[in-house]
């Protein structure tokens, strides 16, 4: 069972994967690679590697398109890389990531533009201390969900409610402004993966792998429930179920903020809105 969930951030890291017969590692930047899996925050030189690796991932599973998406890492120095604006996430190298401040301004004299979603980056740092990898994408399937105005909160997939809870769904912000990490914030500090409306996820761990598994679950629950839908109606497991699922988080090292599933069919964990302001009371 230990299988079905991501890495303890306790554990050990593994050994390392044998050689394939083409006598390359069967595990890509296999020293990274099993690093990170341990939630350990990574030296630059690393980061910038294992950054370059999740985007190619990304682009093959066509979680991103063009030179969408961005993803970010907190080294162990406390410095922020970050992919740079208007690069293919299939095409990127180790050298074209960016040092940043926590404004988002490069330093070392780079000559790059960081990602124009830098502040949504910054903003999870801020918001969750526990937290050293960002990736933010824009998977297909999930998105769909979000257009449709469907949730991705109910509890449906036992693995899904023990490694993230509900999914939420932030509501709309336009992209590269301020408004994306405002409306993030709240959600941020209570689960590890939320979809923001007609944009794309944001998914975090201590690790840059244990991210992208986080992105990689999101969409495939997504697909599923797509599915599902398709061929009649959703079961979602019982709450006594559910409350044993949750149960099991300790045993498997999971310490991360999961928020309740959900039994609504439409769109929940959307903050409620501001009350509409009164009018100024007319002069007597």
């Amino acid at each position: 069972m230990p299988s079905l969930f991501f890495p303890s951030r306790d554990a050990a890291a593994p050994a390392a994967a044998p050689a394939s017969q083409e006598g390359k590692a069967a595990t890509p930047a296999a020293a990274g690679y099993f690093a990170a899996a341990t939630g350990k925050r990574l030296a630059e030189k690393e980061a910038r590697e294992i950054i370059c690796d999740i985007g190619r991932r990304c682009w093959e599973k066509n979680y991103v398109a063009a030179t969408d998406g961005n993803i970010s890492a907190l080294c162990d120095d406390g410095g922020i890389i970050i992919t740079p604006s208007g690069v293919s996430k299939a095409r990127m190298k180790p050298e074209m990531m960016i040092r940043v401040d926590r404004r988002g301004q490069p330093l070392g004299g780079e000559t790059r533009t960081p990602s124009t979603e830098f502040r949504m980056h910054v903003a999870v740092y801020e918001e969750r201390p526990d937290v050293a990898a960002v990736v933010h994408a824009h998977p297909p399937t999930a998105i769909a969900f979000t257009l449709a105005g469907l949730t991705l909160c109910q509890c449906v997939i036992p693995e899904v409610v023990v490694q993230l809870g509900a999914i939420p769904i932030a509501p709309y912000a336009t992209p590269t402004t301020e408004e994306v990490p405002a409306v993030i914030r709240d959600f941020i500090r209570t689960c590890d993966a939320v979809m923001l409306d007609r944009h794309g996820s944001l998914t975090v761990d201590e690790s840059l792998w244990n991210a992208y598994y986080k992105l990689e679950k999101l969409e495939h629950t997504a697909e599923i429930l797509l599915k599902a839908r398709l061929l009649g109606r959703v079961r979602e497991l019982p709450a006594d179920e559910v409350n044993r699922l949750l149960a099991l988080r300790p045993k498997f090292g999971l310490k991360n903020p999961v928020i309740a599933c959900c039994t609504d069919d439409h769109v929940a964990r959307r903050p409620a809105p501001p009350p509409p302001r009164r009018a100024p009371a007319p002069h007597a």
